[in-house]
């Protein structure tokens, strides 16, 4: 009888688990459709093991080859993290110093000194927290078949790199600016100190003593590798051509992997900070790694929570991949999500927020249900439009149905219900946005309050949607021409953009390597312009006065571009939207 009653619990218990599996399986299976993902992979933490290890979809969009759990994608940025665990392990053996200046040790190239470095020097601690002062904010990548440079190369942004050199522009230690031009640095250092190959230097010290066996960062990938991964998709979904980028910049965003891999390296830094063997760190370093130097970064991963819920890792992306790494210090959880696919919504957030409200971790927002109120169409539609979320990050507002929606990618995301006349509250998390008007009525931005992390703060109004507009006569017919030029010049990048006029210094530095898309510009119609003077719109270092959107004629289907421009007219940015 005693045997019998075990017997009933057990199958309880199972059944349990496999109806909540079912459950995340198919919460996870809705977002993915939602957003059009073809692929994706995670792992599970709990207790400091592996609980969970599934694999969703396909490896590309044609639907034939299913992901396994052993299918390599790229971890974009989350490479960082994995990258400064190397150079963290040559600190332990008295190798490098976290705050000795880089240059002493480094023999392929140096850092240029100029009048940022006459008495602060770039060192291993600044680089690995962000606030070095050296510039590069990412790497697009290079195409399979494209001329690969060498790192020094990338370094002094000389053909055939495709991004500026990496310099230092302010002095360092003064702010907080993420660059991973700095991650390139370290990973030259890392090759001069050790006279390793950094894939193989990785392999050795890292990736292997943690049992990371699907995890290199090999670039090029080598042919037997190359047939077990996921196929890359942009945020439209069309395919990365040659399935992948190559990236020289590995310790930057050259790690491939997998999620159950990802987990492994989350749970020696659990094992390490607890006193147990992580395999690669002691836990007096571990403990320096997670600690906040500036801005809740570490040393190589970013700080979320307080003292009692305290989380680190990343986010990353590469073209057509996306990831995104959370653990706990000292609970032995964690989550690791990676896609083919470049999403900018907050899909993964949402899968995240499901799990830890599945297995009630703490330190994660607890979701009311927000009761909604009427709005008149009027006012809902005056709250559409685009809104500067973050520098170069753009939010755009839909209204649907008495709802407000975002819009990722042209594909519905976040709902917002009203709570009030002119405040929306998340369907999905702890977050409202508050919009306010100036004293004609016009919507110049929304205050966001975010209860979950904790902080408020305003986002300034780009424009409305493009498409709510008809072709007009624009104001100022001789400026279109000028901003035409600018924007083929952005296109061609190089020596073209070099040379151009009607543009700022910014954008020439960050628009060297060319844009991807369009690849061709035919011709602009003026639709709207907006007066956005004032609003604290920033695009590479310069303050954006004004907004003008045109519709776009190109070598791709019809489309819109929002031009941004300076108080004396120069271009300083442009973003392609489809509405």
């Amino acid at each position: 009888m005693k045997n019998q009653r075990l017997f009933l619990i057990l199958s309880y218990l199972l059944v349990a688990f496999h109806v909540q599996a079912d459950d995340l399986d198919d919460f996870i299976r809705s977002q993915m459709q939602k957003r059009r993902i073809p692929g994706l992979s995670l792992a599970i933490i709990q207790d400091g093991k592996i609980l969970k290890a599934q694999s969703y979809g396909f490896i590309d969009k044609d639907g034939k080859v299913p992901v396994t759990t052993n299918t390599l994608f790229q971890a974009g940025s989350v490479s960082k993290s994995v990258a400064a665990m190397g150079a963290l392990y040559l600190v332990e053996t008295n190798k490098l110093s976290l705050d000795e200046n880089v240059n002493v040790k480094l023999k392929s190239w140096k850092v240029p000194d100029n009048e940022f470095t006459n008495d602060k020097k770039v060192t291993l601690r600044g680089i690995l927290s962000h606030t070095t002062g050296l510039t590069v904010h990412g790497f697009p990548g290079y195409a399979v078949g494209a001329k690969i440079p060498s790192v020094v190369q990338v370094l002094d942004g000389t053909a055939p790199a495709n991004t500026p050199p990496v310099r230092v522009d302010f002095v360092p230690g003064s702010r907080w600016r993420y660059s991973g031009g700095g991650y390139t640095v370290m990973q030259q250092l890392m090759v001069d100190v050790t006279g390793a190959a950094f894939p193989e230097f990785m392999k050795s010290h890292v990736l292997s003593p943690l049992g990371m066996k699907n995890s290199t960062y090999q670039q090029p990938l080598p042919p037997e590798l190359a047939k077990l991964t996921a196929t890359g998709h942009y945020n439209n979904r069309s395919l990365v051509e040659g399935r992948w980028h190559i990236y020289p910049e590995m310790a930057a965003a050259g790690l491939w992997t997998t999620p159950s891999d990802l987990a492994r390296f989350a749970i020696s830094i659990q094992n390490a900070y607890a006193g147990k063997s992580g395999n690669v760190l002691s836990q007096s370093m571990t403990r320096q790694m997670l600690t906040d130097q500036k801005n809740r970064d570490g040393l190589g991963v970013f700080l979320q929570g307080d003292s009692t819920t305290l989380r680190f890792g990343h986010n990353g992306r590469d073209e057509g991949f996306d990831a995104l790494l959370t653990a706990s210090v000292d609970k032995g959880q964690g989550i690791v999500i990676m896609i083919n696919a470049n999403d900018n919504s907050h899909m993964m957030g949402r899968i995240v927020d499901f799990i830890a409200d599945y297995y009630h971790w703490e330190g994660f927002p607890v979701k009311t249900k927000p009761a909604a109120v009427a709005v008149n169409s009027k006012t809902l539609k005056a709250f559409e439009g685009r809104y500067e979320l973050f520098n170069n990050r753009i939010v755009t507002f839909e209204a649907v149905d008495q709802r407000l929606f975002t819009l990722e990618d042209g594909f519905v995301d976040e709902e917002f219900v009203p709570v009030a006349d002119n405040t929306f509250t998340s369907t999905d998390r702890n977050v409202s946005v508050i919009f306010t008007a100036d004293a004609n009525g016009n919507v110049t931005g929304f205050t966001l309050k975010d209860k979950g992390q904790g902080y408020e703060r305003k986002v300034p109004r780009i424009g409305p949607l493009a498409d709510a507009h008809q072709t007009n006569a624009d104001p100022d017919p001789s400026r279109t021409p000028k901003i035409m030029a600018a924007l083929q010049a952005m296109v061609k990048g190089g020596k073209t953009l070099e040379e151009a006029s009607g543009l700022t210094s910014g954008a020439k530095r960050d628009f060297a390597g060319g844009m991807r898309e369009p690849e061709t510009l035919k011709s602009l119609t003026f639709i709207h312009s907006e007066n956005v003077a004032g609003r604290g719109i920033q695009r590479y270092d310069s303050e954006v006065s004004e907004i003008v959107t045109y519709q776009l004629k190109s070598n791709q289907p019809d489309t819109y571009i929002i031009v941004h421009l300076t108080s004396d007219g120069l271009v300083t940015d442009c973003d392609l939207v489809e509405k």
